[in-house]
């Protein structure tokens, strides 16, 4: 007796168990995935927050006909397509890299040709690589200017005088130099906060021996203006109250880290002055005038703009809105409270940035990212720890705990402004 022969017509199909539907089912179309891939890998690269870099994976994948499924965290990316019973699982590693403003809007764009079907998910995926491959748009020389010149702007927003700025522009310059000679070395990259710290406290311990009274924590933090995270701790924030919880978290214990490693080397470099023969002690410096404080904001604009790789037409806007979220800030401070201005600040930053997204057909991100450097409470983190340092615990304690507010207060205003005026892209 011959075998039975094993029928593949729709109807006996239909009747056919789970296991060999899966088994019949066909693969994903392979071009379509390659470009989700390659868009999700790249977006990561250059900061895109877990629940935007899911939304637009998600949104991308459901325009190309894909059913996906996706896990970001802030070293990996899960991707799954299929059907549930037949899933079919990328893992992508992938080392954090630089915001890069220009290219988020250059592969946001894109994303938008590919689905509207102006280029082929071939030639997107290709154009992905494209886009990754661009030489940089600001050379090392423009870059080591706005670091020098963010530190001093930040020495002025602190409350800082003419010395702080000159010695926070000096360390924030060298720093920057540091970061060039190591970006390419990961061994040596991975300790540049420490190193950092120890310079930034040296210069201003230094300083003060050489070139009389000056207030040494203005220095020393304007100093480490670009490479404090409290960027980062509002990132994680936002991620947590968006329900990205293990993203949300490791962004959380990787700023808690970073403010470590500049407390312990902030610690360490200032006890370079304990080497130096005493000096009598004189007054303090005077804080600059309010004109100065104005033009401070509109430099630490540019400088963020340039070291966040935005193009140069987007700088009006992005000094715009950076002035809009401090303005706003601390309006809000002076009426309501710091925790309660920051929110008011982020919420003016986020409903102007959406707005302006609306009319341009641009990222929010381009605007939102800068005006939020200007309101981060980075600064706040690193008194709290050198406050535990120096044994005042509780000073130390309530620092850290104002930090965490002003961090929820951001991420507040920031999911109020999505509500109120909500983005037409994801990014």
């Amino acid at each position: 007796m011959c075998p039975a022969a094993v029928s593949t017509r729709p109807s006996e199909t239909a009747a056919a168990p789970p296991e060999l539907l899966a088994a019949l089912a066909p693969p994903p179309p392979g071009p379509a995935v390659a470009f989700v891939l390659r868009l999700g890998h790249a977006l990561h690269r250059h900061g895109t927050p877990a629940h935007r870099l899911e939304g637009l994976m998600q949104r991308v994948s459901e325009r190309l006909g894909l059913e996906a499924r996706f896990f970001s965290t802030p070293t990996s990316i899960f991707a799954s397509f299929g059907p549930a019973e037949d899933l079919r699982t990328s893992l992508i590693r992938v080392e954090p890299g630089d915001m890069d403003l220009e290219r988020l809007i250059l592969l946001d764009t894109l994303a938008d040709d590919v689905i509207q079907g102006r280029l082929t998910p071939s030639e997107g995926a290709t154009r992905v690589e494209a886009i990754l491959a661009r030489p940089p748009r600001y050379g090392p020389a423009l870059q080591l200017l706005c670091w020098m010149l963010a530190g001093a702007s930040a020495a002025i927003l602190f409350g800082g005088g003419w010395k702080e700025m000159g010695v926070a522009g000096f360390s924030s310059l060298v720093i920057g130099l540091v970061d060039l000679a190591t970006r390419k070395q990961p061994t040596t990259a991975r300790v540049l906060e420490p190193v950092a710290a120890v310079l930034s406290a040296a210069f201003a311990g230094i300083a003060a021996h050489f070139f009389g009274p000056l207030h040494g924590e203005v220095a020393t933090l304007a100093g480490l203006i670009v490479l404090l995270p409290g960027l980062t701790l509002t990132i994680a924030v936002n991620e947590v109250a968006t329900r990205n919880l293990i993203s949300g978290t490791s962004r959380l214990t990787h700023a808690a880290l970073v403010f470590l490693q500049l407390g312990f080397g902030a610690a360490l470099g200032s006890r370079v002055a304990t080497v130096l023969p005493p000096v009598p002690v004189g007054p303090l410096p005077a804080v600059v005038p309010t004109s100065a404080a104005v033009a401070a904001l509109v430099v630490a604009g540019f400088a963020i703009a340039v070291l966040f790789r935005a193009r140069p037409r987007d700088w009006g806007w992005i000094a715009l809105a950076g002035a809009a979220a401090f303005g706003g800030a601390r309006l809000g401070t002076l009426l309501l409270g710091p925790q309660l201005g920051a929110f008011v600040g982020a919420l003016l930053l986020g409903i102007g940035s959406n707005a302006l997204a609306r009319l341009r057909n641009r990222p929010s991100v381009t605007t939102v990212v800068p005006g939020l450097m200007l309101l981060v409470p980075g600064s706040v983190g690193f008194r709290s720890l050198a406050s535990l340092l120096e044994r005042d615990v509780v000073a130390g304690v309530d620092t850290a705990f104002s930090m965490l507010l002003v961090a929820v207060a951001l991420a507040a205003g920031l999911l109020s402004a999505n509500a109120i005026m909500p983005p037409r892209k994801v990014l």
